[in-house]
């Protein structure tokens, strides 16, 4: 057989072990999938949580603002312009928020609820289970960072148990992947500073 033979033969032979490989890893991560009924537990979960109360932006319904599909646990939207902060010092609210519900504003700051869709850069694609049951567990963001901040109701969630948390990340991980880049948390404005009183 000349070399061209060998080369062809040595193709088609490197192609099968391709195909073989990509249907193993295919027949693999088919057995590692979370079952329909435990992304159905998750779907349940996480719609009578309210997560999309913070998490989806709104639109505008028949009777008022209402979650928009096609945005679907985006979390606030990119370059979304939000009008200048109330003054709440000095008044009864603790906290206001934008008319999608989407940012939140008090004593800690300005937060922004988060991309959950499965988008790799800009939502929690490349979390994983542990990562996330862990932030919901302690309170941090990715289970190791900033805290994560009001009104995402986290010390009732915590409760939940490790499987219950574990069917939202899978039902999670079947939504939509949108790509939309979250703003960093504002912290709260410095308290003024008081003016020195003259010398006597």
């Amino acid at each position: 057989m000349g070399r061209p033979g060998v080369f062809a033969v040595a193709a088609v032979c490197a192609s099968l072990v391709s195909v073989s490989g990509l249907q193993g890893q295919a027949a693999s991560n088919k057995a590692n999938a979370p079952s329909p009924k435990k992304v159905e537990h998750g779907k349940y979960l996480v719609s009578i949580l309210a997560c999309g109360d913070c998490h989806t932006p709104k639109k505008m319904g028949p009777n008022g603002p209402e979650e928009d599909p096609a945005r679907l646990l985006m979390g606030h939207p990119e370059g979304a312009k939000i009008q200048p902060l109330p003054k709440l010092a000095n008044t009864p609210w603790m906290a206001a928020t934008n008319g999608d519900m989407t940012a939140w504003a008090g004593p800690w700051g300005v937060s922004y609820a988060i991309n959950l869709t499965p988008d790799e850069n800009t939502g929690i694609g490349s979390w994983s289970e542990a990562t996330f049951i862990g932030a919901i567990k302690t309170g941090k963001h990715m289970g190791a960072s900033r805290p994560i901040l009001p009104p995402m109701p986290w010390p009732a969630y915590r409760n939940l148990s490790d499987e219950d948390l574990s069917s939202i990340f899978a039902y999670l991980r079947t939504v939509k992947p949108i790509h939309n880049r979250i703003p960093d948390p504002e912290p709260p404005a410095a308290p003024p500073v008081a003016a020195a009183k003259p010398a006597r």
